[in-house]
């Protein structure tokens, strides 16, 4: 009998540190699995939690180049002569003892749920440890060593897969695993992130379709920073649900960097947790309608650390266990007495921000008209024109 959700955890994964002054702060990972224990969402026959091993090097070769796997290495064991040309040991990617190690079993859990769900194991796969989406096939980039969302559906490929979608709302660009994809037709690439004009990486934008042999499989929204939540939302759902319905894959990956909150420190745009916590439930929603339920959900981006990442994800993990967490729910009064404890302050009281009505944020469809003076309505159009034609759609209408 399948599980409902099948969930990366163990306290080890707080190995990868880049250090006491980098904002990929561990503790984040920590707070979020506590968060989900004081709500019970491990407990259960239903949830199914799984502590990877260190992979053979086969798996990460799979999308890395084997000169990058033996830098990593040697820098995890000398981290003080990492090769800094293949971005380790700078300072978005500071080496560490054990990189290797730590990096390459967040690898072997997002490939774990990914295998789990696509063999009918478990309906939902869930790795905030995971989403590491910028690590490219010979370099580290962006707070990411190795590319564990390539690792996943590069064995979802290897397993039969034709069609993998892959949507990925980090405020950032989600570079790696678009250009390890870039020319294979079976993978859909959807990236909505604030314009790369002003933001890292730089790239993702609207005419960047795929390679000749894919094109319109990748698809960038690049937003104008300061975009809110009903723009945002609208954006998504004028791009994100006509593609996949038109795609048709067979499984659903999807990448929940949380650092569009108004409050994360490295980016400019502005989501409630209750936006954020929306679009959680609509990719969900949209995986049971376009792939019979195949979904693999996985972390990312998020440094706020202790007012939204730990809530944002154990939303996350609460949707895919099919037990979710009404945004008016108080916040754990045992969870907010560790934060106390160990940070000095306060935690949040709920588990939204106090925007939502009726438990969700509204926004208005594309189909109520466009407005080419609407700075976020004209990146949704650019998108639309330079990708929709390819699957058949209309720019206009959805």
């Amino acid at each position: 009998m399948p599980t409902q959700a099948r969930v990366v955890w163990d306290q080890s994964f707080t190995g990868y540190d880049f250090g006491l002054d980098h904002p990929m702060n561990p503790l984040r990972l920590d707070l979020t699995a506590r968060l989900c224990g004081a709500f019970g969402l491990f407990d259960g026959p239903d949830v199914e939690v799984v502590n990877p091993a260190v992979p053979d090097d086969e798996v990460l070769l799979t999308v890395h180049d084997a000169d990058y796997v033996a830098a990593v290495r040697q820098a995890s064991v000398e981290p003080r002569d990492a090769d800094q040309s293949r971005g380790l040991g700078t300072e978005d990617d500071p080496a560490f003892h054990e990189m290797h190690e730590i990096s390459a079993r967040i690898a072997a859990g997002s490939l774990d749920v990914a295998d789990a769900v696509w063999r009918g194991e478990t309906e939902h796969g869930v790795n905030f440890c995971g989403g590491l989406h910028h690590a490219m096939p010979d370099r580290a980039s962006g707070f990411c060593i190795y590319n564990d969302v390539a690792v996943a559906i590069k064995s979802l490929l290897d397993s039969g897969a034709q069609r993998v979608a892959y949507v990925d709302v980090d405020v950032h660009h989600g570079d790696g695993v678009e250009r390890i994809f870039w020319d294979d037709p079976r993978v859909l690439t959807i990236s909505i992130h604030e314009t790369g004009r002003v933001l890292f990486p730089g790239t993702g934008f609207p005419g960047d379709v795929g390679g000749p042999g894919a094109p319109g499989t990748a698809v960038n929204v690049a937003l104008p920073p300061g975009t809110g939540d009903a723009a945002w939302l609208r954006a998504f759902h004028s791009v994100v649900p006509p593609i996949l319905r038109a795609f048709r894959p067979e499984i659903l990956v999807s990448q929940h960097g949380c650092d569009s909150h108004f409050l994360d420190p490295l980016a400019h745009l502005s989501l409630s947790l209750d936006a954020q916590r929306t679009s959680y439930e609509s990719i969900h929603d949209l995986a049971h309608e376009v792939c019979d339920g195949r979904w693999v959900a996985l972390g990312g981006g998020g440094y706020a650390v202790v007012d939204v990442v730990p809530r944002a994800w154990t939303h996350l993990t609460a949707i895919a266990a099919h037990r979710p967490i009404p945004l008016v729910a108080e916040v754990p009064q045992v969870w907010r007495d560790h934060v106390e404890l160990i940070s000095g302050q306060a935690g949040p009281t709920h588990m939204g921000d106090g925007v939502a009505e009726r438990g969700r944020v509204w926004w208005r469809s594309w189909e109520v008209g466009y407005d080419p003076a609407d700075p976020v309505d004209f990146a949704v159009m650019a998108t639309r024109e330079a990708v929709f034609p390819h699957h058949g759609l209309d720019i206009w209408f959805d």
